[in-house]
């Protein structure tokens, strides 16, 4: 057994010269030192590197030509992807139109139609009625009343508001201030006759209508969720789903609506579902 292994290394470790002759006159031509091991190594590597070439092409540039269902799993990889991407798609104008249709209401005076599907839309927990909810609404408005964080932080919430440029919507000067605990969640601002109001940035106009106590009113949803609300116009020059500049004209001011003693606008800022003070953003 161990004279066949010798036998075996011998074999495979014996140098031999491969000699290259000119056929016709015998020159020499060329002279190759090997064994029969590098031949085996070599070779092997080779193999390995074939082996690895080939089942890489066969599984991805020769795979749609030798793989009769590759072209169906691809299909169903691409149906998968555009699938969610359309859920969370439609998830996300569901909830946008919510908002928008809430908004909207809240416009025009009226009340939700529906409180708990109003607050799930918002992502607001609503409280329901309990032994203790007396105690609970007692402290719900004591915390409103001393302006805690509940009221608006500006420090912890509009950081991003604050890096954006907002265009003033009309100059003149402000005849009442942001007063939330009065339910003024605007500011009243006084200017020239027939003063234009611009748009504060771009965006794209959700509600233009009229309304009971506000008159003439145009909001429009701006990026970030921004909403800015221009009240008490004489005349509107944009319509439900115009795109909107920084800078132009939508509305000219006015006297209009029930809630007014004098030409003026009325100018509200909502941020992520929360009135903000306009002048924290904008000089006016």
């Amino acid at each position: 057994m161990a004279k066949n292994k010798k036998t075996l290394s011998n074999w495979l470790n014996n140098r031999h010269v491969l000699i290259i002759q000119n056929e016709e006159d015998f020159s020499h031509k060329a002279t190759y030192n090997f064994t029969y091991a590098r031949i085996v190594f070599f070779s092997l590597i080779a193999f390995i590197i074939v082996f690895i070439i080939s089942f890489y092409l066969v599984n991805t540039v020769l795979a749609q030509w030798f793989d009769p269902t590759h072209a169906e799993r691809e299909t169903r990889k691409d149906l998968v992807t555009m699938s969610l991407s359309l859920d969370s798609l439609a998830t996300e104008l569901e909830s946008r139109d919510l908002f928008i249709q809430s908004m909207k209401r809240v416009l025009e005076g009226e009340e939700p139609e529906d409180a708990e599907m109003d607050a799930a839309s918002t992502g607001k927990v609503q409280l329901s009625q309990s032994p203790n909810s007396e105690e609970i609404d007692s402290l719900f408005k004591s915390e409103f009343e001393t302006g805690g964080d509940f009221l608006l932080n500006l420090k912890l919430n509009n950081i991003e508001l604050r890096q954006t440029y907002l265009f003033p919507p009309i100059s003149g000067y402000v005849s009442q201030p942001f007063d939330p605990r009065n339910e003024h969640f605007g500011i009243d601002v006084v200017s020239k006759k027939d003063e234009p109001v611009k748009c504060i940035a771009d965006g794209t106009v959700i509600f233009a209508s009229w309304t009971q106590d506000a008159g003439n009113v145009i909001a429009v949803q701006h990026k970030e969720n921004l909403i800015s609300v221009y009240k008490h116009n004489s005349a509107l020059t944009k319509e439900v789903g115009n795109f909107i500049n920084a800078g132009e004209i939508l509305a000219i001011i006015g006297n209009t609506g029930e809630l007014t003693n004098g030409p003026h606008l009325h100018f509200e800022l909502w941020y992520n579902g929360s009135a903000v003070n306009p002048e924290d953003f904008i000089v006016f």
